[in-house]
C-alpha cells in the first residue's frame, strides 16, 4: 500500500488509486446497485436536498458485527490498518454508508467538515478520518469530491443546518477561497481516499448521465467516543478486523 503519512498529515487527504482490485470494483457495484435499487431496500435510503431543491440519496448503517457486504468492507484490514496507522489501534467504526447521485439529479453536498456535525454528536476530539472508496468512475460532470486543500488545519469552524444538510457557516468561505487551494479530486471505481475529519470538502450536482455512488467508512478513536450521542450511529462497538477481500464472499 503506497501510502505517504507525511503527505497525508500536510493536505488533510491521500489518494490511493486502485485500492480495490477490478474484480473487486465491478463485483461491489453491481452488488450495490441491485441491493440498493431493491424494493426492500428502498425504504431505508434517506433523501438530502441541496440548496437548489436538487436530491442526494444516503444509505448509513448502524451495526457491523455481522456478515452484511458493507459492513465486512468497513473491517477489511486494509481500511482498518489505514485507520490504525493514523489514529493508533484503539479505534472503532464511526459509521458506514453509501452515497447514491443519479443520472442527471443527484445534487450536491455543501461545503462541510464532517467533524463540524460529529462534534455536535458528542465527539469530543477531532481523531476521526473517513475513507471513501469511489464505487463509479467520479470526475467534475458527475459530481466528485471537491476540498480545499491544508484546510483541516483551520481546525473545527461553525456550521449551520441550511435545508436538510449541515453546512459551514457562509461567511468563511470567501476567505477561504482567497487563502487554500481548491482541487477536484477526481477518481477511478475502486480508488480509495483517505481524509481528515476537518477537511472541508463539498461535492456538486451530477449532470451528466453517469452514476456517482461512493461507500464511505468513518472511524474514530475508542476514546473519542461520544457520550450522549442521540444517533443511531456513531456508539462505540468493537472492530473485529476481517481478511481483505473478505466481502467477496459473500456479493452474489
Amino acid at each position: 500500500m503506497n501510502f505517504d503519512i507525511g503527505e497525508y498529515e500536510n493536505k488533510g487527504f491521500f489518494l490511493l488509486e486502485k485500492f480495490f482490485n477490478k474484480e473487486e470494483s465491478n463485483d461491489l457495484k453491481k452488488y450495490a446497485r441491485k441491493r440498493l435499487l431493491s424494493d426492500s431496500d428502498k425504504a431505508s435510503i434517506l433523501q438530502k436536498k441541496d440548496k437548489n431543491g436538487k436530491v442526494t440519496l444516503l444509505s448509513n448503517w448502524s451495526t457491523t458485527l455481522n456478515n452484511d457486504v458493507f459492513s465486512l468492507i468497513a473491517r477489511d484490514k486494509r481500511l482498518v490498518s489505514l485507520s490504525r496507522l493514523v489514529l493508533g489501534l484503539e479505534i472503532y467504526i464511526y459509521s458506514h454508508k453509501i452515497t447514491m447521485k443519479k443520472p442527471f439529479q443527484g445534487g450536491a453536498w455543501e461545503w462541510h467538515q464532517d467533524f463540524g456535525y460529529w462534534h455536535a454528536n458528542g465527539c469530543l476530539e477531532p481523531s476521526m478520518l473517513s475513507i471513501w472508496i469511489a464505487i463509479d468512475d467520479s470526475n467534475k460532470s458527475n459530481g466528485c469530491l471537491e476540498v480545499y486543500e491544508k484546510s483541516h488545519k483551520l481546525g473545527r469552524l461553525n456550521h449551520t443546518r441550511r435545508d436538510e444538510q449541515t453546512c459551514l457557516d457562509e461567511k468563511y468561505l470567501n476567505d477561504i477561497k482567497k487563502r487554500y487551494k481548491h482541487s477536484f479530486i477526481e477518481m477511478k471505481a475502486g480508488d480509495a481516499l483517505i481524509f481528515d475529519c476537518n477537511l472541508l470538502h463539498s461535492s456538486s450536482e451530477n449532470i451528466s448521465d453517469k452514476h456517482r455512488w461512493g461507500f464511505i467508512a468513518s472511524y474514530n478513536k475508542n476514546s473519542n467516543c461520544p457520550s450522549d450521542n442521540k444517533r443511531d450511529y456513531g456508539n462505540f462497538e468493537e472492530l473485529i478486523e476481517v481478511p481483505k477481500g473478505r466481502f467477496m464472499k459473500y456479493i452474489s
